[in-house]
């Protein structure tokens, strides 16, 4: 199963961010630190080249102010001298120090008044741009690799410090049947997985204990419920038998007995549901008509004495690859729901070649009441009868066989549930025999 956050993901993520913060940190505690010292630096040339050229000016008021290939300086010897005797980008400039961009070249200025003239000094910061430039290039290359390498280290990290648990996950995710008497906790050395491991031991053997108390119980209880159930039907057919019975009498019995056939084969369904997945077994092809005309046989009787049209319309060439007692249970519950609740109206049972609905027009249900109506032992307000667990089982077979259960209905209006057959059905009997 793919896991897209998982724990290799994360930490490795959070080296890399680790990674990419610190050295983004470092990089510009670095960079201003370098930029600031260069200006000092420079500050510090242009005070000094200034406090030379004024000695120089005070022993030959003649001397030339400095021209170099960085340095270049200007003298404005007096308040009246005309402005255009210095460049026009010095114009303006008031004494102290400046930063001065002509063109494409860049200049740190420096701007002093001795003796009523005005210099001006510029030093040339054009190239230590470019390096503070190239410095930010490989600064932000440093730092993608920096987070780079961190993700790796981090991923690399991770595995050898999470190989214990990946183990341990492997082992319970594994872990057969046959396998309970095993410890998980001997594998692992005595450190926090090897507590884990022995947590999952102990979860385990509570597990198996419970499972082995319910096989035992579902046992004892299918072998108690067969002997009892075929007690009374013995006893309903002998009485069946019996022909001084009065037509009132013989009705009760034959209702007894169709109680105790429902019981024992909602007990054979319930305990086959309380399996395993694997232990459902698919069983032979399943005619569905001939379930459904048999649920609704079975189940005629509600409908006496009701102003009920019923409509059925079949077709005998669909055979489910399902278990013929499951789909009994799940048809014969929605068809004994649709009788049981329906005072009058109408009520149709259609299936073709890919899904069942039965549609009646009965009290029907709320939006709310139909969220929780496929919950066990869940009961409408407006039903008195049933379990309660009949559209709850029903789900569960339509989920184990991976069919669609949709349920519609409005209060008062009726409602329609129909199934939806996904699986591969053989189309007729004589593809049976083949």
């Amino acid at each position: 199963m793919r896991r897209p956050r998982n724990l290799r993901f994360r930490v490795a993520l959070a080296f890399a961010g680790f990674g990419a913060v610190v050295s983004t940190i470092l990089g510009m505690v670095m960079l201003l630190t370098t930029h600031d010292l260069g200006q000092r630096l420079i500050d510090d040339i242009l005070t000094a080249e200034l406090d030379d050229f004024f000695a120089r000016r005070s022993r030959n008021p003649a001397s030339l102010p400095p021209k170099t290939v960085t340095l270049h300086g200007y003298v404005q010897k007096g308040p009246n001298e005309r402005e255009d005797e210095i460049p026009h980008y010095l114009h303006g400039l008031t004494p102290g120090r400046h930063n001065l961009s002509v063109g494409t070249l860049t200049y740190r200025v420096a701007v002093a008044t001795h003796q009523e003239s005005r210099y001006f000094l510029l030093y040339d910061t054009t190239q230590q741009h470019k390096r503070e430039q190239h410095f930010l290039f490989l600064f932000a290359a440093g730092v993608i690799l920096i987070t780079v390498v961190s993700a790796l280290g981090g991923m690399w990290l991770v595995g050898i410090i999470i190989a214990p648990v990946t183990e341990l996950a492997r082992q319970v995710r594994n872990r057969q049947a046959d396998s309970w008497p095993l410890q998980l906790a001997a594998h692992f050395p005595d450190d926090e997985v090897g507590e884990l491991a022995h947590a999952f031991d102990l979860h385990l053997a509570r597990l198996h204990s419970f499972m082995e108390r319910e096989r035992a119980f579902t046992a004892d209880v299918s072998h108690e419920l067969r002997t009892s159930l075929t007690v009374i039907l013995s006893a309903c057919e002998i009485l069946l038998g019996d022909e001084s019975l009065s037509e009132r009498q013989r009705n009760r019995l034959q209702r007894i007995e169709r109680a105790a056939h429902d019981m024992a084969e909602m007990g054979t369904t319930l305990l086959l549901m309380a399996r395993e997945q694997h232990a459902l077994s698919i069983g032979e092809n399943s005619c569905l008509a001939e379930v459904i005309n048999e649920a609704i046989e079975k189940f005629r009787f509600l409908l006496k004495s009701k102003p009920i049209q019923l409509s059925v319309n079949t077709d005998p060439q669909l055979y489910l690859a399902a278990d013929r007692g499951l789909v009994y249970i799940a048809v014969s519950n929605i068809v004994r729901n649709a009788f049981a609740y329906t005072e009058q109206g109408e009520i149709v049972v259609m299936q073709d070649q890919c899904s069942l609905t039965v549609r009646d027009s009965g009290c029907g249900m709320r939006s709310q009441q139909m969220e929780s109506l496929f919950l066990r032992h869940f009961h409408s307000s407006s039903y008195s009868k049933g379990s309660g667990i009949g559209l709850s089982l029903v789900k569960r077979i339509c989920d184990h066989y991976r069919w669609t259960m949709q349920l519609s209905s409005r209060e008062l209006c009726g409602a329609e549930v129909r199934i939806q057959f996904h699986s591969a059905p053989s189309n007729s009997a004589a593809g049976l025999s083949n």
